[in-house]
């Protein structure tokens, strides 16, 4: 058989689940758009403003709350099909809705798909990828999040420029989303890609390791001889998960009783939740404020943060091409590394940067140097770590816990960073974030083994005690 064509399937398939990155991407980024429209068009409060603006991360904690048991139970294509509908419901139904109420409602339909695909998404990449790539295609799905940012902000832009020309005619439903009330536009333009990711969804199979799982033998069979390169290589597949899941007896919740496999889980935890608290979302959310807290304009203010972004994704697409041939632990320690040295820099220009004479300039420089090694270690590992460290009977619901963590962190994370700015200030805020980086950084050291080259077996075998390899 032609090695080409096994791994330009499963190419096509991390794509296909990768599309539900995107989304994330896109759902999240294009409220920053339309926050002044919404306001304007029901005369929202600050308060309503703030629910408007946060309401899909409620949507987003449910559906991460139920996505991964979902997901053991009905398998990992149909939990991303729901995911897609849940999107499409939200781009139409804000594109359509007359009230703020069922906006917000709308906003947590969304956003309780952003849950489910960011457990998904991942883990069935994990699970259809050969060890000696895995790293790289799973990091699809955190470079497909970055392009659904830069996505949405283009898309908003290009709306807004269309929406001084008269393209549709008056007292029609285009000329209301387009031309009116183009906020409507922005939140539906969402509708087109989670309309695409439904209808690829159908041409992908199951997971085949799922389908072992279930004693589903002759479809996983199936799915294995079209990843591998013969029938023997897709029946010794079957027997390596089989013979590995015939270890732990229990189920879902009743295997967390095992302290071998309550480890891993609570591993998991910390470092989604511990990689909140790095600084990443307070700069990638709150950059414009912090570069206008400096000196600049409003205008240069959001050109760095521009900036910021670009550096984002190629950065990301530097870490998707080396995840494999590094290693997942070493592209933390040179990232942390620098992420630490270039925070403390960060804090000390607020500090005393006027009097060493340190321009704007230098602060980009920082800002640029923090979001490189920041894409190219936590963001780029923390997916990849996340969806492949858990034993095959109980990755759903594990993922769901790890990332209910990562939400809770990222919601405490919104919230806290404006205190943090105004009663630690710049430095202080920075200084904190240096701090966090240390017990993440010895978490991987000491408790993570590196999985890079490893099959999603031995690492299972790793954490039961029964792989002698102790990396």
């Amino acid at each position: 058989m032609n090695q080409k064509k096994p791994i330009l399937y499963i190419v096509f398939l991390s794509l296909t689940a990768a599309v539900g990155g995107f989304l994330f991407g896109y759902d999240t980024a294009v409220i920053s758009g339309t926050i002044g429209q919404v306001s304007m068009q029901f005369d929202l409060n600050a308060l309503e403003q703030g629910w408007y603006v946060g309401c899909a991360l409620l949507g987003s904690i449910l559906g991460v709350a139920i996505a991964g048991r979902l997901s053991d139970q009905w398998g990992r294509k149909k939990v991303m099909i729901l995911s897609a509908l849940l999107f499409a419901v939200s781009a139409l139904g804000c594109a359509i809705t007359h009230s703020f109420e069922a906006l917000v409602i709308y906003r947590i339909i969304g956003g309780a798909g952003i849950g489910m695909v960011s457990i998904v998404s991942p883990m069935y990449i994990s699970e259809v990828a050969p060890s000696k790539f895995r790293g790289s295609l799973v990091a699809l799905y955190q470079l497909a999040i970055t392009v659904g940012f830069l996505g949405a902000y283009l898309v908003n832009y290009q709306l807004l420029e269309w929406s001084a020309s008269a393209f549709f005619s008056e007292n029609t439903l285009l000329h209301l989303i387009i031309h009116q009330e183009v906020w409507r536009g922005m939140l539906g333009m969402e509708l087109v890609p989670a309309i695409l990711f439904l209808l690829i969804l159908f041409a992908i199979p199951e997971s085949p390791r799922w389908l072992v799982i279930h004693e589903r033998k002759a479809d996983a069979e199936k799915v294995f001889r079209q990843l591998y390169e013969s029938r023997e290589l897709a029946m010794q597949k079957i027997v390596e998960v089989k013979e590995q899941a015939a270890k732990t007896t229990a189920t879902h919740w009743g295997l967390l009783k095992n302290p071998k496999i309550l480890k891993p889980v609570l591993y998991g935890m910390a470092i989604a939740i511990l990689g909140q608290f790095m600084g990443v979302n307070a700069v990638l959310y709150y950059g414009p404020g912090i570069f206008e807290q400096s000196g600049l304009s409003g205008g240069d203010a959001l050109y760095y943060q521009v900036m910021v972004g670009l550096v984002n994704v190629m950065t990301t697409i530097l870490a998707l091409l080396i995840i494999d041939k590094v290693g997942r632990k070493q592209l933390v320690y040179f990232g942390v590394s620098g992420m630490i040295i270039s925070l403390l820099m960060i804090s000390i220009y607020f500090t005393y940067g006027e009097s060493l004479g340190w321009t704007s300039m230098a602060l980009l420089v920082l800002f640029l140097v923090y979001i490189f090694c920041t894409a190219i270690s936590i963001s780029a590992v923390i997916f990849v770590l996340l969806s492949e460290m858990y034993p095959n009977k109980i990755r759903g619901l594990a993922m769901s816990i790890a990332g209910f963590s990562l939400w809770v962190g990222t919601y405490l994370v919104g919230q806290l960073t404006p205190w943090f700015l105004e009663n630690l200030g710049p430095s202080g805020t920075f200084l904190f974030f240096a701090i966090m980086c240390l017990p993440y950084m010895y978490i991987i050291w000491k408790k993570i083994p590196e999985t890079a080259g490893k099959s999603l077996e031995d690492i299972e075998a790793y954490w039961l005690g029964t792989d002698t390899d102790k990396t």
